[in-house]
């Protein structure tokens, strides 16, 4: 098969942060430069600003018998659909793209970074910046600028070769990443995976336009509200400034420091008279979580639809999806009874029934944020979630009988786990066992300790801080199978490292590769730590390696067995996910967008228990992992 590396230089009115489907839906959207090699051979460069592609090029892009390959591939596809003014996308199932390659093993997913990284001879060119500012975005009219709105070549033609010069550069740099990368190649089924997400992305979900501009109009009039009434009370020009509220505070008995959402909760406590209200108003102008409406409105193109809202192989090693635009892996949970009357009271604009109605304007808007996704037409939205799979993945590695009796019965693993904890009859399982059943099932499958059940909310769920210890011990000694499990992989990885022979732990295997430690689940994926490294630690040996740290740039990572089983259950339990997403799109069932372990599919003339069974199917590698998946059909995305 023959071979096109490319990459692109464009223009558009519309911001890239909003999404590359936005950015190509601007009128003025061109491609500028495309620069490219053919088969390993030289980088040229054409200026689409002077003259066309070659036909032999254009003739590659939408050829099968072409694979083209980029540095996320999917800027680069979906320009040049609309370059091209094609009906449909260019196929995804021909591209190959290099930044989900370095994604999958752990590297940076920046061209500049992963080069730098790798210490490639080919780095790329750090002036890119700067060009792009000058000839991608709109530029700011002035008199200086003959009060023009975008720069074009003849108004600087040494930054314009410039600009050739790096675009030529980075398929320079790609290419040197893909042959470094090629030690380690990505499984043909991944690259199935990667077609099927490109094509929901292409897809979309159509958006509720009119709850968007109306919740986002309520929004701005209610905000005007609770300003003015800050102003009125507080006397202060500007109440949203923290140097001017904050002393106006402290006037007035307010004790914290700062101005946070927990500092300003907590000082509400004890408030009374104007601190109190002003607080209370305080508390009303953070509607932060509101950015998604604005999002929304950003992002909607011109097809009445939302593209591009998953990234794929988002998070490192586990290889799980990234929300993208609108986040869809972070929204308001609802849980408004009459959804479709508050609906239609925001679409109506009529502030004040709302609330009288309901809880506030602020927090029905924040749980009206879901039905925004709509079904298009006479079609419906069937959304099917899988049933505690990270609880069903782990009891199925580590051969926990008992849960997979659970799993494959009444599949109540809250209640299970407090009787197996407390040694009592599940149907003597109260309330306040279960609370603890299940604040265990969620804080300690990882080799938690006290300090996860705290951050998992154990002490506000009511569970005494004196019980923590007890509560650990109580659910390891019902799961010894999990406890055995984490040790297991520990001493794999350790294993592997010390004699570079393949560790062979179930269906897992662990391995040291080319500087990685590499573990292949049984989907024939690997999860990959850079650098991986023994070290001395206080209980012995420590497993280090190097991955994103909370900057920007890569550090020094410490990891261990528990840690270790959290990435390759969440890693599987991914695999599970896209194996269901395949399966769907095959039985003709678009799939429009997925949020953890859920998919929402856009259909008429189904059922749900359709779709459910369709997720439910274990693959041939995962035998006797007891699945379940349930859902609801709904016109617009709601939690059921």
């Amino acid at each position: 098969m023959r071979h096109l590396n490319i990459d692109i230089e464009t223009y558009s009115s519309n911001d890239i942060k909003d999404g590359v489907y936005k950015y190509v839906d601007a009128p003025d959207f061109e491609v500028l430069l495309f620069a490219y090699s053919l088969d390993g051979g030289p980088v040229e460069c054409i200026d689409l600003t002077r003259q066309n592609l070659p036909f032999e090029i254009q003739k590659a892009i939408f050829s099968d018998e072409v694979r083209k390959s980029a540095f996320n591939a999917q800027f680069e596809r979906v320009c040049l659909s609309k370059h091209f003014d094609a009906p449909y996308y260019l196929d995804p199932s021909q591209w190959r793209c290099t930044m989900v390659h370095a994604q999958e093993l752990g590297l940076p997913s920046s061209l500049e970074k992963c080069a730098r990284y790798l210490n490639l001879a080919q780095e790329k060119d750090t002036a890119g910046k700067n060009l792009i500012k000058y000839f991608s975005v709109p530029c700011k009219p002035t008199k200086a600028n003959g009060g023009r709105t975008r720069n074009l070549p003849e108004h600087d033609p040494e930054k314009w070769q410039m600009f050739i010069d790096y675009c030529k550069q980075d398929v320079v740099v790609e290419m040197a990443i893909a042959e470094r990368l090629s030690v380690l190649p990505v499984a043909n089924r991944e690259w199935d995976f990667y077609t099927a997400d490109q094509r929901i992305n292409d897809r979309g979900v159509a958006l509720d336009a009119e709850l968007v501009e109306s919740a986002l109009y309520c929004k701005d009039v209610k905000m005007d509200m609770l300003f003015d009434e800050l102003r009125s009370t507080t006397g202060l020009d500007n109440p949203n400034s923290r140097a001017q509220l904050l002393p106006w505070l402290k006037t007035h008995g307010y004790s914290a420091s700062g101005l946070t959402k927990a500092d300003v909760q907590k000082e509400l406590k004890t408030a009374s008279g104007e601190l109190k209200r002003v607080l209370e108003l305080k508390l009303q102008t953070a509607m932060s979580s509101l950015k998604k409406y604005e999002a929304m409105e950003r992002a909607m193109c011109s097809d009445g639809r939302v593209h591009g809202l998953l990234q794929f192989y988002g998070a490192s090693r586990t290889g799980r999806w990234a929300g993208r635009v609108v986040q869809v892996q972070n929204l308001a949970r609802n849980y408004l009874k009459d959804l479709d009357d508050a609906r239609n009271y925001v679409k109506a604009r009529d502030i004040e029934a709302v609330e009288i109605l309901y809880d506030s304007l602020n927090d029905t808007l924040k749980q009206l944020v879901r039905t925004a996704f709509v079904a298009e037409g006479d079609k419906e939205f069937y959304v099917s979630d899988f049933s505690a799979i990270e609880a069903r993945v782990i009891a199925w590695y580590a051969k926990e009988q008992w849960r997979l009796e659970v799993f494959s019965t009444h599949g109540k693993i809250y209640e299970a786990s407090a009787s197996q904890m407390f040694h009592i009859p599940i149907e003597d399982v109260d309330k306040e066992l279960r609370q603890k059943g299940k604040i265990a099932e969620l804080a300690l499958g990882y080799q938690g300790g006290p300090g996860a059940l705290k951050q998992m909310g154990a002490l506000e769920m009511g569970v005494a801080e004196d019980e923590l210890q007890s509560l650990v011990d109580d659910w390891r000694r019902a799961n010894p199978g999990i406890v055995q499990f984490w040790k297991d992989v520990q001493t794999a990885a350790v294993k592997a490292l010390r004699t570079r022979a393949v560790i062979k732990l179930g269906s897992l295997r662990f391995k040291y590769s080319k500087g990685f430690l590499l573990i292949q689940l049984p989907s024939g994926r690997q999860l990959a730590y850079a650098r991986a490294k023994l070290e001395d630690g206080d209980y012995g040996p420590k497993l280090t390696y190097e991955g994103q740290g909370d900057k920007a740039y890569f550090t020094k990572q410490e990891t261990y067995g528990g840690k270790l089983v959290e990435n390759i259950v969440q890693a599987t339990a991914r695999d599970i996910l896209a194996e269901a997403i395949l399966r769907l799109e095959k039985n003709g069932y678009p799939v429009v967008f997925h949020v953890h372990d859920e998919c929402i599919v856009e259909a008429r003339d189904t059922t749900i228990e359709t779709i459910n069974e369709l997720m439910a199917q274990a693959p041939d590698w995962a035998d006797g992992l007891p699945l379940n998946s349930e859902g609801y059909v709904t016109k617009y995305y709601k939690k059921d």
